[in-house]
């Protein structure tokens, strides 16, 4: 069950984007008049931050983007409304509405991303020369849940390869870790968990170079929201969202394969490669079907594609490997 609208409504009616726009310039309207007139005894930011978490009042949050060729085409976009408020990120809780509630102290200004590992020179970028590396790209994407939801979702960014180019990894890094930002004081659920923080996930070098793997800074054309892993993060859409991710510090080149925070939590669940495949079930319920978020409740259900439907561009990555071994 869709949490805060009934079952029926489809995406298209709950909050659309240009209202949701309008609302956030609102606030910033609101809050300023607010200042301005000794009202706010929280101050104008904190006020924006309680009305609307995550969100600052002021910052320039829309970003400057080209088209992609490599956008996902024929697929009706999931609201922003869900796109912001049904989110898997347990260091701000494990029901789906918590992030969007609790992030909203995520630091993501300043920011930096560390590169180490296997590289000519260990580097470290800030996020705005990230931002201007190459222009930011639209790209429209499936989004596959392990526990069997899915989404459609407009991200901005560019393919993570012009990233790892600048970072100048040895010619025997054979694959990529990533590491979330961690802090005990600001992330809600780390202390009630079981889970070994920084939150780790890598990829295998071929798969970070492919194309399709995005550097990600925003959605809906506007910067990322705290909830949903600003202010960067990694898009693989053919895999499990689980595989994505979220508010990245340190990226680190290896020669060999990185404990991932999911797989060293039940390795028999979640296996390094996650790819989307639905002859492979989780062991607690099916992957041959998912259901897609803010459609009516009778056109949720669909078939799962193989790679989340990008195998022609992908499925050469694992020529030769047995995809219920290396699942």
């Amino acid at each position: 069950m869709l949490i805060g609208k009934p079952p029926d409504v489809p995406s298209s009616a709950i909050t659309p984007r240009d209202k949701y726009l309008n609302r956030r310039r609102f606030l910033r309207n609101a809050v300023s008049s607010a200042a301005a007139a000794g009202v706010a005894a929280l101050g104008a930011e904190r006020l924006a931050q309680v009305i609307s978490p995550g969100i600052s009042a002021f910052a320039d949050t829309r970003l400057q983007t080209v088209k992609s060729p490599l956008t996902t085409t024929g697929e009706q976009l999931t609201s922003f409304e869900d796109v912001t408020h049904y989110n898997n990120y347990y260091e701000f809780g494990v029901d789906k509405s918590d992030p969007a509630k609790n992030a909203g102290a995520l630091p993501t200004r300043p920011w930096t991303v560390r590169v180490d590992g296997l590289v000519n020179k260990p580097k470290t970028f800030d996020i705005d020369t990230l931002l201007k590396l190459r222009p930011l790209e639209d790209r429209v994407y499936r989004h596959r849940c392990v526990e069997a939801w899915s989404m459609v979702i407009p991200w901005v960014g560019y393919s993570l390869s012009a990233f790892i180019n600048q970072c100048e990894p040895l010619s025997n890094a054979r694959y990529v870790q990533f590491l979330s930002y961690y802090n005990s004081s600001v992330e809600k659920w780390t202390s009630e968990s079981n889970i070994d923080w920084p939150y780790s996930e890598g990829l295998r070098m071929d798969e970070a170079m492919n194309p399709l793997t995005l550097l990600t800074f925003g959605l809906y054309g506007e910067v990322l929201p705290n909830q949903n892993g600003a202010p960067v993060r990694i898009v693989v859409p053919w895999k499990y969202g689980f595989k994505s991710a979220k508010s990245i510090v340190t990226v680190r080149f290896l020669d060999h394969q990185p404990p991932t925070t999911w797989n060293e939590q039940n390795s028999h669940e979640y296996g390094f490669y996650s790819n989307v495949n639905p002859y492979v079930d989780h062991p607690r319920w099916s992957q041959k079907v998912e259901r897609r978020i803010g459609l009516p409740f009778y056109a949720q259900r669909r078939a799962t594609l193989m790679y989340n439907g990008y195998g022609d561009q992908v499925a050469s990555l694992y020529n030769g490997m047995d995809l219920r071994k290396d699942f």
